[in-house]
């Protein structure tokens, strides 16, 4: 599915306006570039509207290329593009607002509770193709969302977690460590739950991959699906219960609490 890599629709328009007014005044981008004190990269991506221009470069840029107020009432337009993917935001919005949240994950730590090392070195990995500071945009964001965990109403929130997902060492040892240390705090917190599913374990009912159930503020419960960039937001009231037994089936074959925290506890300690 596409997502918003390109920026939003206002961003495209200012950099159609930049680049018309700049080919108008007979301007190269490097000389544009040097003028306004930004590297070229950053000139040609503003001009095709996918950055948002830089302080001071409309005014600059309006020095070298004339145009009047052109660029500058085409700046009083612009709308930040979103800070998730296309396919996500449907959920993003479900979830800032959410009462309950539940989620199961078997292959990495869930991203509301990453460290920011480790949600770099995660993102990074899987985003081979992206650029570095498209990589860091995609991090802020992230954090961001974890204003849920202490927010104001409290959402209840539990976390099921594979024990091979915590001994995975991603970013390294010290990543690693550092990310556990993080789940042992956030899950002193009243309002999360956090349990892992022992490798041991014989019985599973997670073999169909991670999944999210969320209860929203008008009391309307959705379950939520993701793979390789693609995602599904159920409604259906029978599919929402499927999960939801699946989840309780799971849950009631994770550790408990204290355990789990004693499993993470342990697999520190030895790294």
């Amino acid at each position: 599915m596409p997502t918003k890599s390109e920026g939003s629709a206002s961003m495209r328009m200012f950099g159609a306006v930049a680049r018309g007014l700049r080919e108008n005044a007979g301007v190269t981008t490097d000389a544009l570039a040097e003028r306004v004190g930004y590297s070229k990269s950053l000139i040609i991506k503003v001009e095709r509207g996918e950055r948002m221009p830089p302080p001071m470069f409309v005014e600059k840029a309006t020095e070298l290329l004339g145009g009047g107020a052109l660029l500058a009432q085409a700046a009083a337009h612009l709308e930040r593009r979103s800070d998730f993917p296309e396919w996500f935001e449907p959920y993003a919005d479900l979830e800032r607002s959410a009462i309950s949240l539940y989620k199961y994950d078997n292959f990495v730590v869930n991203g509301l509770l990453q460290t920011v090392d480790y949600a770099r070195a995660l993102l990074s990995d899987s985003s081979a193709l992206v650029e570095a500071d498209e990589i860091e945009r995609r991090v802020e964001a992230r954090l961001a969302r974890q204003n849920l965990l202490t927010r104001t109403p409290l959402a209840q929130l539990a976390f099921l977690v594979e024990e091979s997902a915590l001994k995975r060492p991603l970013g390294g040892p010290d990543v690693h460590k550092a990310q556990l240390t993080r789940l042992l705090g956030i899950g002193q917190l009243r309002n999360v739950t956090i349990q892992v599913v022992a490798t041991s374990a014989e019985a599973h009912a997670g073999f169909d991959g991670p999944m999210t159930l969320i209860e929203t503020e008008a009391r309307r419960q959705f379950g939520y699906l993701e793979v390789q960039g693609r995602s599904f937001l159920l409604e259906d009231r029978d599919e929402v219960s499927t999960l939801n037994q699946r989840y309780a089936m799971i849950r009631s074959q994770a550790l408990s609490v204290r355990e789990s925290a004693k499993v993470i506890e342990q697999i520190a300690g030895e790294l």
